[in-house]
């Protein structure tokens, strides 16, 4: 595994001078992911006893932007009358995979020839990505989103990480993920011992670093141990296109069919057969709330064969149908 490539979204040149934040704030923005971002640096400055950090709230017309939980945050200055800035954060939440701006992007674009770091917090790495700004560069988006997001964006170098640094770009993927992010660029400032102070002020017991994954191990999620149930669960995962057929399934984790049905009925209450149909399901729902694709090109990516299967076996699990639910996410 190669290290990661912190090269450097805050200058070690800099250092000395005060640093000069932006946060854009895309309507629908994350509180939690938001707030973590920004208090990382407001501790940063109390505890270093001095202002190593200055901040701007920017939206695109420099009036109120509405989080995702209603609340209303106040920014100050519009995108063409924002300072000079040393780096810019991308603030996004629920609805970010649907943000379309050309002025914006256009915008991002001009401030990363200028040499301003770039980063995105939760959704604010699809911003990103359609400005053009996360080619050739690691990159990570919040679990639910990632099939979408590497499905609009084949060609990027999509994680499942916990945050990514990689040169002038940083992406994360949501959440408390955003104050870890934030720790690891506070960290390659100005040291690591500032970084564990502030993680110690907010009760933050262990700094992940971008090495982590975003989700919980299996083991957690499901709340069962067996070795051989958790591996046939991560086949299915990662097999939701071509599916394994049950008999091939059970000969990958070294049990035969009815041992793999027992395990299923004893850990899980169902079949491997219905377990591994909902995960597809579940996937299936996200790629129709969260992209353009049409319903017979997320049924292939689910692995079924025909449309008309996959809108009835999708009404049945979720009481409505395809196009209910993308009519749904639409309004």
């Amino acid at each position: 595994m190669t290290e990661p490539n912190y090269t450097k979204f805050v200058d070690q040149d800099d250092q000395a001078g005060q640093r000069r934040v932006g946060f854009f704030l895309v309507p629908q923005l994350a509180l939690m992911s938001f707030a973590s971002a920004l208090e990382a640096l407001r501790s940063a400055n109390r505890l270093a006893g001095r202002p190593l950090y200055d901040w701007t709230l920017i939206s695109v017309e420099g009036g109120p932007v509405t989080s995702s939980s209603q609340v209303q945050v106040a920014p100050t200055v519009a995108i063409d009358e924002h300072p000079e800035l040393d780096e810019l954060v991308v603030v996004a939440g629920i609805g970010g995979e649907s943000f379309r701006d050309e002025k914006v992007f256009a915008w991002l674009r001009r401030l990363a020839r200028k040499g301003c770091k770039i980063g995105a917090v939760t959704l604010g790495s699809y911003v990103l990505a359609r400005a053009g700004l996360l080619k050739g560069y690691r990159c990570t988006v919040h679990w639910e989103n990632l099939d979408s997001f590497r499905e609009e964006f084949p060609d990027l170098d999509v994680t499942s990480e916990v945050f990514e640094i990689d040169r002038e770009r940083a992406t994360c993927s949501g959440g408390t993920a955003a104050l870890d992010m934030m720790l690891a660029l506070i960290a390659e400032a100005h040291g690591r011992d500032l970084a564990v102070q502030v993680a110690e002020q907010f009760i933050h017991t262990r700094i992940r670093d971008s090495r982590d994954h975003q989700r919980m191990t299996l083991r957690s999620r499901l709340g069962v141990s067996h070795p051989k149930l958790l591996e046939a669960i991560r086949l299915m995962e990662e097999n939701g296109e071509e599916v394994l057929p049950r008999a091939e399934l059970a000969r990958k984790i070294g049990v035969s069919s009815r041992q793999l049905e027992r395990l299923f009925q004893r850990y899980l209450g169902c079949t491997p057969t219905r377990f591994y149909l909902g995960l597809r399901l579940e996937r299936a729902r996200s790629l129709l709330l969260q992209t353009s694709m049409s319903a017979m090109e997320v049924a292939l990516a689910c692995g079924f064969v025909s449309a008309s299967h996959f809108a009835k076996t999708y009404r049945e699990h979720f009481g409505r149908t395809p196009k209910e639910d993308r009519g749904f996410s639409a309004s």
